[in-house]
């Protein structure tokens, strides 16, 4: 499978800047990817990856799927951290930022109802209100991993055929090993998740996937390389059998 690099963009531009500028090099490459008839798999430092990848691919009719320790759900105005990775899936269904989100080509909101957020467990109070309000369903921290997602599968399958498969690796409970400062106990084990990612392929058109987050500094007995691996594989070997 060959890889391509995004380059890196001018380190004095603010960050925001750099977020959107990288998100319009990796939506070229996505893009050309497809018109290539190749799958494109994202490897990326943080979550904000998704607005190329989503630009890249089309957002018209795509559904989401998003696994994660956290909501990604703040915006400038509701931010307590100033976190802008902490804004992904905000952004992506169309929360602020507007005029550098329409500066991507591509890129259009995604509607919050085409969205399952599986995992996140480590929210504020405020950031639990907000999602709780909106209209993406969410299944909470582990438990929720089985028949409950199926469901949600499903109903999202009534809405969107396509997908986007979006992974933070603290997703993954630290038993499983540390993905970055950020992981918290209550996560997926790394069965669930591979299960998981059988079940999207199984039901969608997986236009796209992602695997981000992941701190080598973090990871100091190299257990989350390790099972970083076994996600890559897996979704490698499905996108290939699609």
């Amino acid at each position: 499978m060959p890889w391509e690099t995004v380059d890196p963009v001018d380190p004095a531009a603010p960050e925001a800047a750099r977020i959107f500028e990288l998100a319009r090099g990796l939506s070229r490459r996505v893009h050309a990817a497809l018109a290539e008839g190749a799958f494109p798999l994202v490897l990326a430092g943080d979550c904000n990856s998704c607005l190329g990848t989503v630009a890249g691919c089309g957002a018209q009719d795509l559904g989401v799927a998003w696994f994660d320790a956290h909501a990604d759900f703040d915006t400038a105005d509701d931010t307590a951290s100033g976190s802008l990775d902490a804004m992904g899936l905000a952004l992506l269904t169309g929360r602020g930022w507007q005029a550098l989100r329409e500066g991507v080509p591509g890129l259009a909101p995604i509607d919050e109802g085409n969205v399952v957020l599986v995992g996140a467990r480590e929210l504020e109070l405020g950031q639990r209100e907000r999602l709780e309000q909106s209209r993406i369903r969410w299944l909470q921290g582990n438990r929720y991993a089985g028949s409950d997602l199926q469901a949600a599968l499903a109903e999202l399958r009534d809405r969107a055929r396509r997908l986007y498969l979006h992974i933070d690796l603290d997703a993954l409970d630290p038993s499983e090993g540390r993905a970055n400062q950020y992981s918290s106990v209550g996560g997926l084990s790394t069965v669930q998740l591979l299960a998981a990612i059988d079940e999207v392929f199984e039901r969608f058109d997986v236009a796209a996937a992602a695997i981000t987050a992941y701190n080598p500094d973090v990871d100091v007995d190299g257990r989350m390389a390790a099972t970083a691996a076994r996600v890559l594989a897996a979704v490698v070997e499905r996108a290939q059998e699609s």
